[in-house]
């Protein structure tokens, strides 16, 4: 076999195991990461407020609670899955995010799954921020995102920032928005 064939099998056999095997969606994760820019922020001018906080939801229990917990705080929240590899990305900084702000911001990681699958997945990437669990159907404050949206509410309820994508949560942009807010 010519050396120019078994570089060019070589490439094949790295692109497929990119598609077909759980390197390639470790691969697809940490590329994720890679490319994740900060989340934008909005200027105070254009952010809405959020109409109420009336919004039912579960904790990691499966107990019910009222969102209106959150009112007179700073919030992030942020909707995943356990099988979206987009949202999997993004937890680790959200991870670290939690364990730095814990405690004087509000976390709300949302998902739409059973606690059977998304339990199993905490454990396995030892993940500690508070899962809740959102109930299908009921109506919401804010519009419901698809996963790996987010949000960050300031103490007032105005929308500070709404990301639709992947986002880099751990970094100095972020960290001295959530100092901001929480001076305010």
């Amino acid at each position: 076999m010519k050396r120019q064939t078994f570089f060019t099998l070589l490439i094949i056999a790295l692109v497929l195991s990119f598609f077909v095997t759980p390197l390639g969606d470790y691969s697809k994760i940490l590329l994720n990461r890679w490319l994740a820019t900060s989340p934008t922020i909005i200027s105070p001018e254009k952010r809405g407020k959020i109409a109420d906080y009336d919004w039912k939801l579960k904790d990691d229990n499966w107990k019910f609670f009222n969102f209106d917990e959150a009112k007179g705080k700073v919030v992030f929240i942020s909707f995943w899955t356990s099988w979206h590899l987009p949202s999997q990305a993004q937890l680790k900084d959200i991870q670290d995010l939690y364990e730095r702000y814990k405690g004087r911001v509000e976390f709300y990681i949302i998902t739409n799954e059973e606690r059977a699958p998304v339990e199993l997945f905490m454990e396995k990437h030892g993940y500690t921020f508070p899962v809740t669990y959102q109930i299908i159907g009921e109506k919401s404050p804010i519009s419901i995102l698809k996963p790996p949206g987010s949000y960050i509410l300031d103490k007032n309820g105005y929308v500070v920032v709404h990301q639709n994508a992947v986002a880099d949560w751990d970094n100095s942009k972020v960290n001295e928005l959530l100092e901001q807010l929480l001076q305010d």
